[in-house]
């Protein structure tokens, strides 16, 4: 049985260090559907909380290293995830530009110019600053970042797309992060 548990925590432990390498590798390669591998220890993690599986750790030092692991799961996938939605979404009606951002025309004549930039370095912050505060069971720390990133891109809102792209986004990361979170805490 202890044979048995070994494999499983070490199999659950490398599931996620391998969704963490494709994930981190997915926005440089430009391939944010690799991320979707990291739906894989979040889906299992989630099936045996919700069956109440008892699989106790061989040792604490498994549980620390599945906790970090979720943590830096929820922080690094997200970007990549919502990235994904995004495509799906918008379905390749608004252009990257070159900070991260979309380029928005005003009208056919003018040049586009790029809003939203830097999303992908606020969001590893917030995703950051959301994990932390649900560990901390400080869930006002959680609408302190809702509250900051909607005044932030206020300005930004102005225009359907970038509207959209700020909604989908925003969800996504802050999801993601939530479950990656609760599946710590839980």
């Amino acid at each position: 049985m202890i044979i048995a548990l070994l494999f499983a925590w070490i199999g659950g432990l490398l599931l996620i260090a391998g969704a963490l390498v494709v994930s981190a590798a997915a926005l440089p390669l430009r391939q944010p559907a690799l991320a979707l591998a990291a739906l894989l220890p979040v889906g299992v993690a989630g099936a045996l909380i919700a069956f109440d599986a008892e699989l106790p750790a061989p040792d604490p030092a498994f549980e620390t290293l599945l906790g970090l692991g979720f943590v830096l799961l929820g922080v690094i996938a997200g970007g990549p995830l919502a990235s994904f939605v995004l495509q799906l979404a918008t379905r390749g009606s608004s252009l990257p530009g070159a900070h991260g951002g979309i380029l928005l025309a005003e009208t056919s004549d003018s040049p586009a110019r790029e809003v939203m930039r830097g999303g992908s370095t606020i969001g590893y912050l917030e995703r950051t600053a959301i994990v932390g505060g649900i560990l901390l069971g400080r869930f006002e720390i959680v609408a302190v970042v809702v509250a900051v990133k909607g005044l932030g891109r206020y300005s930004e809102l102005d225009r359907p797309e970038s509207r959209e792209r700020f909604i989908i986004g925003t969800l996504v990361s802050f999801v993601w992060a939530g479950a990656c979170a609760l599946l710590v805490v839980l």
